[in-house]
């Protein structure tokens, strides 16, 4: 089958395990208002095959050494299941791992288990602590983000745990102690990460012509995302 790429970045160094390609992959059923790839939410972009995409996958692969290997984002990259599961038998044939970047916000269907099952690590971004901010923030309710990350626990899969902070709504160590109750009980869960609000992606609201919820609203400051994650890591003791 035929997937739907946004964007190719040939060597990351933040989305996984060791030097990495990053795939995103267009379509995501969020709306989430700090999002800064507002042009990923509608599937489009290069259309192209699995065999193609791990033939320019596989050329990185020199720099992969033991622990790289390709992420999938987005956008929201289970979405595109069934691609990424078609790509994934590709992938181990060439002895590349691949790891999953996503928002669970999609149903636990057989292809999204494949998917999930057979990665390296899953990186979970987890946005807010309860239904209701969820709901206001991305137009979706946490029950499938808790039900991903039910089953990843459940398979015993590696996963790292990522929220954006933005500043004035989960800016605080109340708030973020509030993240911390949640995911402590996860054996699974070998790193929490927090991300600091930036504006980086706002002239892209422009660009579409899409209003920008948080339009005018001022980027964290590194010294309080510093607090926070260390804040946080005393609070989880991964």
């Amino acid at each position: 089958m035929k997937g739907y790429v946004h964007s190719f970045e040939s060597l990351a160094a933040v989305d996984g395990l060791g030097i990495r390609c990053a795939v995103f992959l267009s379509g995501c059923p969020l709306r989430c208002a700090y999002c800064h790839n507002p042009d990923t939410w509608n599937r489009g972009g290069v259309e192209t095959e699995p065999e193609l995409l791990v033939k320019k996958i596989a050329r990185y692969k020199p720099y992969f050494k033991a622990d790289g290997g390709v992420t999938f984002s987005g956008g929201e990259p289970l979405c595109q299941a069934e691609f990424i599961r078609e790509c994934a038998l590709l992938l181990e044939n060439a002895g590349i791992n691949y790891a999953i970047d996503t928002s669970g916000a999609v149903a636990l269907d057989e292809n999204v288990k494949a998917v999930l099952e057979n990665a390296q690590m899953v990186i979970l971004d987890l946005k807010f602590a309860d239904n209701e901010s969820y709901e206001k923030y991305t137009g979706v309710g946490i029950k499938r983000t808790l039900e991903t990350l039910n089953h990843l626990e459940s398979i015993g899969k590696d996963t790292w745990i990522r929220t954006v902070v933005v500043p004035g709504i989960n800016d605080s160590e109340a708030e973020i102690q509030r993240y911390t109750e949640l995911i402590k009980g996860f054996s699974c869960v070998k790193r929490y990460e927090l991300l600091g609000f930036h504006t980086m992606g706002f002239f892209k609201y422009e660009k579409l012509g899409v209003e920008n919820p948080f339009k005018g609203k001022q980027a964290l400051e590194d010294d309080v995302l510093k607090r926070l994650q260390e804040f946080a890591d005393n609070k989880l003791n991964i």
